[in-house]
């Protein structure tokens, strides 16, 4: 089983991936051709103000007025991109297949790294279980979501710090990575593909057409 998961199933995933990711931006292209209303007013000015506004913790109204929520979401987010690509371990894989490798996380960042997307996850969970205001509009799907996001860490964090069958759950580190890397196209998890587009459009209409800001 962990020959296959780490073999041919890690080409698998990444093809999925990388194919499922091309094809979902390529089709978005094509349906904003079709939109007579969306090229023509996209703007690098205000696309490129309102992109760099989203990513700056507290930038926005609705961020500032839910100061834990924009920490743990800012930290979710970093943490859940930059740990397995800094990874030592990771590094050391893809020294071993490719000849290439970057400077990486120490273990005891990585590690710390890797407890908040834990932490963060769980708050999103009972998020989504006690305000009514979320769980109305929360679906089965989202649950799904948020377990393949957290299971690759929460399995590696296992694995790292060997407090169950260190193979057992190696296998399972390695395969829900791997669903994780095929969901990404696929589902909500894509907006990390959207997200420079349909922001730029937004800071387009805004400012371009409505001059006014969109936070």
């Amino acid at each position: 089983m962990y020959e296959f998961v780490s073999g041919p199933l890690v080409w698998i995933s990444f093809i999925v991936f990388i194919g499922g990711s091309l094809y979902r931006l390529v089709s978005m292209h094509k349906l904003a051709k079709k939109e007579k209303v969306i090229y023509p007013y996209m703007s690098l000015k205000y696309g490129l103000r309102s992109i760099i506004h989203w990513i700056i913790p507290f930038a926005s109204t609705n961020m500032r007025r839910r100061p834990l929520m924009t920490i743990i979401t800012f930290a979710f987010h970093i943490c859940l991109v930059l740990t397995p690509i800094f990874l030592l371990s990771h590094n050391l894989l893809w020294r071993q297949s490719w000849k290439i490798s970057w400077r990486t996380l120490s273990e005891g960042t990585a590690d710390i790294m890797t407890v908040i997307v834990i932490l963060a996850a769980i708050f999103f969970l009972v998020r989504r279980l006690v305000l009514s205001e979320v769980r109305y509009v929360t679906f089965p799907s989202d649950y799904a979501l948020l377990a393949i996001a957290l299971a690759p860490f929460l399995t590696g964090f296992l694995a790292y710090h060997q407090w169950l069958p260190y193979k057992t759950i190696l296998i399972l580190h390695i395969l829900s990575g791997e669903i994780m890397l095929i969901a990404i196209p696929f589902t909500r998890l894509s907006h990390m593909l959207y997200f420079v587009f349909t922001r730029a459009y937004m800071g387009s209409e805004f400012g371009a057409v409505r001059n006014s800001k969109d936070w």
